[in-house]
């Protein structure tokens, strides 16, 4: 069956454009133009995913999250129009499971969505989770399953979005080992970087840093290297 996406957007410019690229990947796509109408139609469907714009009129993308969030985890990637607006919401457990800054690749949002669905169906498939070898990294009190994109840091778990965990993979992957943030795009975006620059990559480490700070208070496990980039090491 096509998986069914829900696009929730006030620019009738993102709603066509996007639905004609999603629609060219196999994907069943429903459009709404403002929060209020998208939020009642998820909670009467129940989609695969839903991407929502984060402004936008009579109700937000922040506030349909937080009503999305009370009854249901489905899989929700924020569209932004400037990564600042991310970091305004530090402070709120939004509960997003991505978000992409405008204008953005097109390659990226396919990627993303197709690691969203396929982790929802892994999540949904094995009530039991269970752990296999060859789909996980483990470094000291760090671990990655890197199948459903899932975090632990001393055996708690770490809500990051697909970004973030593609990040920390990159510097797990390479303990001790300083990664440019060039090299940190690559593994976070790959080579469709169009639009990423630097100043991107140190606003993901600075929420990243906050997620694993609220689960241990003394985490500095990711050290930013002045003039060189980002390295883990414990």
């Amino acid at each position: 069956m096509k998986s069914n996406i829900f696009l929730i957007d006030d620019d009738k410019n993102i709603l066509t454009s996007v639905s004609i690229l999603l629609e060219s990947e196999g994907y069943k796509v429903n459009t709404f133009s403002d929060g209020e109408s998208g939020l009642k139609a998820i909670l009467e469907n129940s989609p695969d995913i839903a991407i929502v714009d984060i402004k936008m009129p009579r109700l937000d993308g922040i506030e349909l999250l937080k009503k999305l969030r009370k009854t249901s985890d489905l899989p929700v990637i924020f569209l932004t129009s400037k990564d600042t607006e991310i970091d305004e919401l530090l402070g709120l457990k939004i509960g997003a499971d991505d978000y992409i800054t405008k204008p953005f690749s097109q390659k990226i949002l396919i990627e993303r969505i197709r690691i969203l669905i396929k982790r929802s169906e892994l999540k949904n498939k094995n009530k039991v989770t269970k752990i296999d070898a060859k789909n996980s990294l483990k470094e000291g009190s760090i671990f990655l399953d890197t199948e459903k994109y899932l975090c632990k840091w001393k055996n708690k778990p770490v809500d990051l979005t697909v970004t973030e965990f593609l990040l920390i993979k990159s510097l797990v992957e390479n303990i001790d080992v300083v990664k440019s943030r060039d090299q940190l795009i690559v593994a976070a975006f790959g080579e469709d970087k169009e639009n990423i620059d630097d100043r991107s990559i140190d606003h993901h480490f600075k929420r990243i840093r906050k997620k694993f700070k609220k689960t241990d208070n003394n985490f500095n496990s990711i050290v930013t290297v002045y003039g060189g980039g980002y390295k883990f090491s414990e």
